[in-house]
């Protein structure tokens, strides 16, 4: 991975001592309570990833034992959460603050994990692999790949999403990029994001392209409207602007990718810092992190016409983000909850507020202090119902990773 993040770190520490931007939203009287909970996750652990089915909320995370890397995942119940399961373990793994493995269940229940492989002696060389599991994560078939292009080359930044009666998946694709000068560089040339369908007997009927040019070592997010899939990624263009666009999955091919917001971001290095999609029927919500005037920001914007159009941004932070955003949108869709990384007063918080579609803001509420680096990660956040859920990682003694889990009620 490149290291410009540690200039949107730079600007957004340059930022702090700033006087608090004034923002337009009212802010309302509704904030979040959260408490802890015991996290199910031990040992040096952390890439916590979190997603929703009509079970609730799975929890995936990485556990090291030295060069062992193993991915497990615990469901929440009412009693807390489940025993971890484990998914599978490598010695040969590509493990990353930001490229996170992911487990998801499907409507049928089918369980379906992906974790990152390497695939050749570069630092970037690494494929996303695929196994699944119809017996709650007893057992899981042999893993497979989602691309088949024969590069030794980065394949990563993965989402995952039921497809009909079978599984889509998108990632960042890097079979058109050049040889890096050094082993642990990326190349020239561009990034792509592409596609992958699985019917429900697990043959691979499609792969393809989403967006020919796209940032490097962005995240992905996609989510499922009433009218179809919704994929969003960081976009680059020629001019190395490098804002936040989407596509939809229309009649079974990707529509253009547009811009959910035109923040006009030139940045010349990837900012490893991805976008958060959540659908509910025709509304959707994207949140997402951009810099402006030397100051990080963090935004949500909803749509009432399942991602075609956006209405305008909503400023999510309070005085300066470090974004690694996230979303979940209300039952009716008219409200969403936001995560992000806030630094003020020289620290680093992990926060959470509501966002009315009006531009009406709850009071924040920090979730956990973190460190500003690659450590941390990113926090994430889901919503069961009106039950949030969230997890982030935090430093132990002795220099290991903890995951950490907390609850809310949604306002």
């Amino acid at each position: 991975m490149q290291t410009p993040l540690s200039l949107v770190i730079a600007l957004a520490l340059a930022s702090a001592s700033a006087s608090h931007t004034t923002l337009v939203a009212a802010q309302a009287a509704s904030p979040i309570i959260t408490r802890a909970v015991p996290s199910p996750a031990t040992g040096n652990a952390a890439q916590p990833q979190l997603s929703v089915s009509s079970r609730g909320v799975l929890l995936s995370w990485i556990e090291r034992a030295g060069d062992l890397a193993t991915l497990k995942f615990s469901e929440r119940t009412a009693s807390g959460w489940t025993d971890a399961r484990t998914v599978a373990s490598g010695r040969d793994w590509f493990v990353n603050w930001a490229d996170v493995p992911s487990v998801l269940r499907l409507p049928n229940g089918t369980l379906v994990g992906h974790w990152l492989q390497k695939s050749g002696p570069d630092t970037y060389a690494y494929d996303v692999r695929l196994s699944y599991s119809t017996d709650d994560g007893r057992t899981w078939s042999p893993s497979f790949i989602p691309h088949h292009d024969g590069t030794k080359t980065e394949h990563g930044f993965a989402s995952l999403f039921p497809l009909g009666d079978g599984l889509g998946a998108i990632w960042l694709d890097g079979r058109n990029m050049k040889p890096a000068a050094g082993h642990d560089e990326h190349g020239g040339g561009a990034m792509t994001v592409h596609f992958a369908r699985f019917d429900k007997h697990w043959k691979q009927v499609e792969e393809s392209a989403v967006d020919a040019r796209v940032c490097e070592c962005c995240p992905t997010a996609v989510t499922v409207s009433s009218e179809g899939v919704i994929a969003a990624f960081r976009d680059r263009s020629p001019a190395e602007i490098r804002d936040i666009y989407t596509s939809r999955l229309v009649n079974g091919k990707w529509s253009e990718p547009s811009a959910v917001h035109a923040d006009g971001w030139k940045i010349a290095a990837c900012p490893v810092n991805g976008p958060a999609l959540d659908a509910s029927g025709r509304q959707v919500a994207a949140a997402w992190f951009t810099v402006k005037a030397d100051q990080g920001q963090a935004y949500v914007a909803f749509s009432a016409d399942a991602g075609r159009t956006y209405g305008a941004p909503i400023r999510v932070d309070d005085g300066g983000s470090l974004g690694r955003v996230d979303v979940a949108l209300s039952a009716d869709g008219g409200a969403a909850i936001a995560s992000w990384i806030e630094f003020a007063d020289q620290r680093s918080q992990f926060r959470a507020r509501r966002i009315d579609q009006d531009g009406t803001r709850s009071a924040p509420v920090t979730i956990a202090g973190l460190a500003a680096g690659r450590a941390s990660g990113y926090p994430r956040m889901a919503m069961n119902g009106r039950e949030l859920v969230f997890a982030w990682t935090e430093s132990a003694a002795g220099g290991a990773l903890q995951i950490k889990t907390a609850v809310a009620t949604a306002p």
